[in-house]
């Protein structure tokens, strides 16, 4: 099936904004999110486009000041704001978009200054989802929530993959061996930052690998390099 264009427009848009994502990380020059919104004009369609490519990279966003516990830009945290407002979860939503949602919520006073109006109240989802999940189910839904992929994040999410770090490995080999780096690397993203994974794993040489045959993609750098720099990275 073809995607439609509005479908290619996003992906790209997640593509460079998630590009962005990675040269902050790796301590290169990034535009701020405010100023990216503002140059793909803000009130057209492709205002619209980079919002929606806020909401489908999520939390991440604001992952590199995260980590060093230097406030976001309050023009970044407004961007988004506006994308969890303009994108919430529907009615029928999937557990792992209702947990990216309350990602991105729980992001805003984590990295800084507040904002005008409503807060997220912390609320989590439920994540009974998780419990008796096979494997191979759990760490596909992890890998999607690699966001929540945090040191000291205490969340449900997390709780349940640090209840399962064996079934975590077995799903990153499997990962790695069909080739989809993406999962891969959001796996690997999550090992860091659990106890019990086996050492015979060798998580270190796996990244390195995943980051080879699958850096071409930024979402799979982001989350490559956010396994990187997790181990040292400041409480959640």
């Amino acid at each position: 099936m073809k995607q439609s264009g509005t479908s290619i427009r996003l992906t790209g848009a997640v593509q460079d904004l998630a590009s962005e994502v990675v040269s902050a990380l790796r301590g290169g020059d990034h535009l701020p999110l405010g100023d990216s919104l503002l140059g793909r004009d803000e009130t057209g369609p492709s205002g619209d486009l980079t919002l929606a490519a806020v909401r489908v990279l999520g939390a991440d966003v604001l992952l590199p000041n995260v980590l060093r516990s230097v406030p976001s830009d309050p023009d970044d945290l407004a961007v988004v704001r506006k994308a969890v407002k303009a994108f919430p979860p529907s009615a029928d939503a999937s557990p792992t978009s209702l947990w990216s949602h309350w990602a991105m919520e729980r992001a805003l006073p984590r990295s800084a200054a507040p904002l005008d109006g409503a807060r997220a109240d912390g609320t989590e989802p439920g994540a009974e989802w998780l419990d008796e999940a096979p494997w191979q189910f759990l760490t596909h839904q992890l890998a999607v929530l690699a966001p929540l992929a945090l040191p000291a994040e205490d969340c449900a999410v997390a709780r349940a993959a640090r209840r399962r770090p064996v079934d975590v490995a077995r799903g990153f080999v499997r990962a790695v061996r069909r080739r989809d780096w993406l999962q891969a690397a959001g796996a690997g993203r999550w090992l860091t930052v659990l106890d019990g994974v086996p050492e015979t794993l060798g998580l270190e040489s796996g990244l390195a690998f995943v980051a080879q045959m699958g850096g071409d993609d930024p979402r799979v750098a982001l989350q490559v390099q956010a396994a990187r720099l997790l181990p040292a990275g400041a409480p959640a």
